[in-house]
């Protein structure tokens, strides 16, 4: 009985909107506590461990840091591929008007930091990361929303959710098109193939994940040796993955009352393989009611928010204390470009496009003085980069002593933004579900979605 209600409890931590960030932030006290250790030494030992896999001229060599961030991290990023296709086919991007507020406060969220850092660092060794504080970690946003719980509006979480989209999107672009080493033409050509192969996939309207993932993972290795970063093959992956279920709504009904029949005959004649016949009959039936992308999706999240990424960060995030380095990164343009970027880029670029598209008459948005203060308070949590920001640090520099640079700037900027914009919004009165909301960015649209 007290195992049961320990499971319960467990599950239940799971389930909550919160536990995410709070796994990510336990990750990253972890990572720094053991860098400034004795321990840390087994740390850098662990993370340098070579690990080989593949057969005769197909062989892929990599440390247990690059398989965290090369292998994990494209399953990271096939998750968000599956949320941003999801969102522009039925979700708050799915037609220009609810689109036009997200898409433009995002853009403005990541270019706004961008000018930042290259005003502080233009024309210096250092220019190669100025797109570490474009970005946004969604997990530790949401996280902080679900701890405030009902002082902040529905609203607003749809909101900042839509930007994330958004932002997640510029970030793939960016590592796309500006950190990609010299192309493999014979590699990428494969990889195209398997990209083909799977839109094809996708046009017959092939319903089960397993020649989708197959496909992907020839994919991914292709990607990887042509020098574009393998990450995108998740993303693409991601896109290709058919969002329609396989059956109509008639073709779901017949199958699912002869699965229905088959259970009652069971029942009556007592016959085991009858049984397990109207079993699988009913599981074929659940799995073409829902399409691959949102079965996927659903796969993926519990594992990509409580593994990959806290194993992401406790590689990534063990910045070393040593005197010598921090002063130097205290006095460094590089880690103050990032460390203002996040925190005054992000909520200038939010905020600021925010108010001018309500100035406009764009957005939707009343003029109430405590609904900016919500904008203002999400518009310092986007400031919250991490995950996302150390994932794009670890392209731009080789590095070590930049690399800390990179983490104290990073630590310094979401640290700053996340405690802000905590303070921010939990200086609000409860919302009452009866509250009328200032704006719903899906009222403006009937949204198509997925019995």
């Amino acid at each position: 009985m007290q195992s049961s209600k320990r499971y319960t409890s467990v599950l239940h931590f799971f389930k909550k909107d919160s536990a995410a960030g709070l796994m990510l932030l336990l990750a990253t006290v972890a990572a720094l506590v053991i860098a400034n250790s004795p321990l840390n030494k087994w740390y850098e030992h662990l993370l340098e461990l070579e690990f080989t896999i593949g057969f005769s001229s197909l062989v892929i060599e990599h440390s247990v840091h690059e398989w965290i961030n090369d292998g994990l991290m494209a399953i990271f990023f096939l998750l968000v591929g599956l949320e941003i296709k999801r969102e522009l086919k039925y979700g708050e991007l799915s037609t220009l008007q609810s689109a036009l507020l997200p898409v433009i406060t995002a853009m403005a969220g990541a270019f706004v930091p961008a000018l930042i850092f290259w005003g502080l660092n233009g024309g210096s060794d250092f220019m190669n990361g100025w797109a570490i504080p474009m970005a946004t970690d969604i997990a530790f946003v949401i996280g902080v929303l679900a701890v405030l719980g009902s002082r902040v509006p529905v609203w607003a979480k749809v909101f900042v959710t839509a930007i994330a989209v958004v932002d997640d999107l510029i970030a793939v672009l960016v590592i796309a098109f500006f950190y990609t080493e010299q192309i493999s033409m014979a590699a990428l050509s494969v990889a195209g193939l398997c990209l083909l192969v799977l839109l094809l996939f996708n046009y017959k309207n092939v319903n089960n994940l397993a020649p989708y993932l197959l496909v992907g993972g020839i994919m991914w290795v292709a990607v990887l040796k042509s020098g574009v970063h393998s990450t995108i093959a998740g993303v693409l992956l991601g896109f290709a993955l058919p969002a329609a279920r396989g059956w109509s709504l008639d073709q779901l009904k017949e199958y699912a009352q002869e699965g229905f029949d088959l259970f009652k005959q069971a029942a009556d004649e007592d016959l085991p393989v009858t049984r397990e016949q109207a079993l699988h009959h009913m599981d074929e039936t659940v799995q073409h009611a829902q399409s691959p992308l949102h079965r996927l999706e659903h796969k993926l999240h519990t594992a990509v928010y409580f593994v990959i990424m806290p194993l992401f960060a406790f590689a990534n995030a063990g910045v070393i204390f040593d005197p010598n380095v921090m002063s130097q990164a205290l006095i460094s343009p590089l880690t103050w470009g990032i460390a203002i970027g996040l925190f005054i880029g992000k909520q200038v670029g939010i905020f600021g496009a925010t108010w001018l598209l309500t100035i406009l008459g764009i957005s939707g948005l009343s003029a109430e003085k405590e609904t900016w203060k919500v904008v203002y308070g999400v518009a310092l949590l986007a400031g919250i980069g991490f995950t996302m920001s150390l994932f794009i640090a670890g392209l731009s520099f080789t590095d070590p002593t930049l690399l800390e640079f990179t983490k104290v700037g990073i630590l310094i900027g979401s640290l700053v933004s996340g405690v802000l914009g905590y303070l921010v919004l939990s200086r609000r009165p409860d919302f009452e579900a009866e509250e009328q909301e200032p704006f719903d960015l899906s009222e403006q649209k009937q949204v198509q979605t997925e019995p």
